[in-house]
This record gives C-alpha cells, sequence and structure tokens, in this order.
C-alpha cells in the first residue's frame, strides 16, 4: 500500500512538472489575430501576453474606432490564446495523472 501511495505522489509530481512545461512552452506559442479589413494587428502568447500591436494610419484619426478595433481584436485573440492554453494544459494534467479508482474526473 505504501509503495502504491509513493508511485502515486510520483506521479502527480511528473504531472505537475508537465504542466509547468507546458506553460513555458506556451509562451513559444504565438497567436496572430487582426481586424477584419487589416487595419489593426495584434499578437500575443498562447499565455496571453501581448506581443505586438501594428496600427494602420488610418486608424490613428479616429481615436474611438481605434478603440473599438482594439477592444473586438484583443478579444477575438484573447479567445484562442484561451482555448489554446486549456486544451494543452488539460492534456498535459490528465496525461500525468495517477490512475486513483473513483477518481476519473479527467477523463
Amino acid at each position: 500500500m505504501f509503495g502504491d501511495m509513493m508511485g502515486m505522489m510520483n506521479k502527480l509530481k511528473e504531472a505537475q512538472e508537465k504542466v509547468e512545461q507546458t506553460k513555458k512552452r506556451l509562451d513559444t506559442v504565438l497567436i496572430d489575430e487582426q481586424s477584419a479589413d487589416g487595419l489593426l494587428k495584434v499578437t500575443i502568447t498562447a499565455n496571453r501576453e501581448v506581443k505586438n500591436i501594428s496600427v494602420d494610419e488610418q486608424l490613428l484619426q479616429d481615436k474611438e474606432q481605434l478603440e473599438d478595433y482594439l477592444v473586438l481584436t484583443m478579444n477575438k485573440a484573447i479567445k484562442k490564446a484561451t482555448e489554446i492554453n486549456e486544451a494543452e494544459i488539460g492534456s498535459a494534467a490528465k496525461d500525468g495523472m495517477p490512475d486513483i479508482p473513483g477518481m476519473d474526473m479527467f477523463k
């Protein structure tokens, strides 16, 4: 029984390490998003860190339009990044979980 418990603890530690490695890797996964007309472009990581924003000169003439573009485009990029992040972290956690009877919530 003690050996089983140690095995499970080691497996949990491995799962935690795998999740941490996945988080670091997601810092290098870039998501590019742009407005429908291409006047605003943003790049964020899968960990939702903004890396670049490119604004066409045309948008600099209208503050409200620029703000609207930023909100819409950033929200689309964040949504994509969140989907990637959750899928990758969930997969890493699931793969590393030990088989504990009655604890099949990740399956």
